[in-house]
Order: C-alpha cells, then sequence, then structure tokens
C-alpha cells in the first residue's frame, strides 16, 4: 500500500480487518469442508458482504486472516478465467456479473495466524502490513450482518471529530444482556454517540451497566497494538481484544460507541442464518413475492 492508498475524505481508514481463521464449530458438520464464511446468504456469500460494507466505508484492502484450512476464503475473491468464458460464451451475462464482482470490490491480502489465541491476537497479526501512515483499522465481524450498511461510515465521522477509537451497539431488551459485552457509556452532545468508561462481558441482567451490547464491528486507532502487547492472556490462553480496549480506557485514550438503529444477524449459527437469508431473500425481485406468499401459507398450516 502507498501514501495514494490512504483514506480520502472523512474516511479513517484504508484496511478493514475480518478475522476468519475460525473452526466454525457452531456450524459443523456443514463447516467441515466449506468455511462459515462462503455460506451464501441467499446467493452472496457472507463474506463479500462484509467486503461490499468495507470498500462502501472507504476500505482500500481487506485483510482477511486466515489459517491453514481457510484457504477457499482467499480463493472466493480470484478471478477465474475459465468459469468466466464459458459464462461469457453462453450468454449468462447476469451470471457473469455476479462472478465477477467480488474480485472487484477491494484489494484482498491474507494474513496467517498460525494458532486460534482469540480475537486480539488475531488483530494484532494485522500490524505487519500497516504503513506508517494508517493510524486506524476497521475491524469486521463476519458473523455479525450489520444491518442497514453505512454504520462504519458514522463511525469515521465519530474518529474524526474525538478521535481515538469508536465502537458500534445495539440497544438490546434487559432479559438479553447476559449474551452480551455491554458497555458503560456517559452521554455527549449527541444522542447516538456515547463515551465509553467500560465494559462488561456476559453481565447478569442486574449488574449492566446498560442496555448497549457490542455489535462487530470496531475502529480502532493504532494503539491498539500496544495494548494488546501489553495484556495478559485470558481463559485458554486468547488474547481478547475487549481487555485491550479497557487499556486504553484506562490510560485515558477516548473510545466512543455509536448507538446503531438497525438489525444484526448472526450468521455464525443455524438460528441467525436462516433469519438473515430469510431476511435477504424476502427484499429480492427475484424471490422475494413468492417466498411471502409460501410462508403466508406455511405458516397458517
Amino acid at each position: 500500500m502507498t501514501s495514494t492508498d490512504l483514506p480520502s475524505g472523512n474516511a479513517q481508514f484504508a484496511t478493514a480487518v475480518v478475522p476468519a481463521a475460525g473452526l466454525g464449530t457452531r456450524f459443523l458438520p456443514a463447516t467441515k469442508t466449506v468455511p462459515k464464511e462462503l455460506l451464501p446468504v441467499v446467493d452472496t456469500p457472507g463474506i463479500e458482504l462484509i467486503a461490499e460494507e468495507a470498500a462502501a466505508a472507504g476500505a482500500h484492502r481487506l485483510a482477511i486472516i486466515t489459517s491453514e484450512r481457510k484457504v477457499g476464503v482467499m480463493a472466493h475473491f480470484s478471478e477465474d478465467p475459465t468459469l468466466e468464458g464459458t459464462l461469457e460464451r453462453r450468454g449468462k451475462d447476469v451470471l457473469l456479473h455476479k462472478v465477477k464482482r467480488a474480485p472487484g470490490l477491494i484489494e484482498v491480502e491474507s494474513v496467517r495466524q498460525e494458532r486460534p489465541l482469540g480475537l486480539g491476537h488475531a488483530i494484532g497479526q494485522v500490524e505487519q502490513i500497516l504503513d506508517p501512515e494508517e493510524q486506524a483499522i476497521a475491524v469486521l465481524l463476519p458473523d455479525d450482518l450489520v444491518l442497514p450498511m453505512g454504520v462504519l461510515e458514522r463511525m469515521s465521522d465519530v474518529r474524526a471529530e474525538f478521535g481515538g477509537t469508536v465502537l458500534c451497539a445495539f440497544e438490546v431488551p434487559g432479559e438479553e444482556v447476559s449474551s452480551y459485552g455491554v458497555f458503560a457509556t456517559e452521554d455527549t452532545d449527541n444522542p447516538s454517540v456515547k463515551r465509553v468508561t467500560g465494559m462488561v462481558e456476559k453481565p447478569a441482567r442486574e449488574d449492566a451497566p446498560s442496555n448497549l451490547a457490542a455489535a462487530g464491528r470496531y475502529l480502532l486507532d493504532r494503539a491498539i497494538f500496544d495494548a494488546l502487547r501489553a495484556i495478559e492472556p485470558g481463559a485458554g490462553g486468547e488474547y481478547q481484544v475487549t481487555d485491550a480496549i479497557a487499556k486504553l480506557i484506562d490510560d485515558g485514550h477516548p473510545v466512543h460507541v455509536v448507538v446503531h438503529d438497525g438489525t444484526r444477524h448472526d450468521l455464525g449459527n443455524p438460528g441467525g442464518y436462516i433469519k438473515a437469508c430469510v431476511d435477504f431473500a424476502l427484499q429480492s425481485d427475484a424471490y422475494g413475492a413468492d417466498l411471502r406468499a409460501w410462508l403466508g401459507s406455511r405458516l397458517d398450516t
């Protein structure tokens, strides 16, 4: 990456990071041979939707954290001249456009994580490929499909105003806070932007500092790498990014959260994945009307 590849306008990052080295255990046996990131939401792999989101937010490079078992994820972003030529000769223009879309979205680079030592460890592997001029990175968890797209642009605006690190949150019902990391916050002049003073992982309802739950979008200042080197591993020897963010807060580093008014689908488990597929299919010109009618008749039985 050269200096001309640095973000323009109000974009605060050039590199978006997607941790994709996990085993996908919640989706076994399907993920024994097919990476969960390639499971299609209707007809588009989840990783392609993530790449689209990153590119739309101003990223020039997608750094995918991979392992030896996940080479197929990178292959999705490679051109396939044989397939493309066959589709072109057969006049399959719509399919040809779909096949060529992923390789043209964004520059993609693989970063190998040799051992599964947690999200913090995975993010730490990216430092080696960054240019000195890059002062922040975006991190998009591929299990989290955050809709409508656009929260990364809002997070860039917040970083431009306040500096530091910016996270994303949803308001969740009180009975669900124990399933999430929950933010302790203070108000700012903007009701959808909070200053983060702490974070509690999966608290009991009565112990939760708020109902603002973390979503899988991070805009991390480059200071995160020093924080990751300073923290100790937790359960299972894993390095957690939440511990590094907590250190940033303790050190006086500005950390804010954008409260996103939208929805989130968890593509990492079958239940959430099914909901995402239905949601996207209902919005599809090709499938929406028929699916809506079928669901209506099916639910009446």
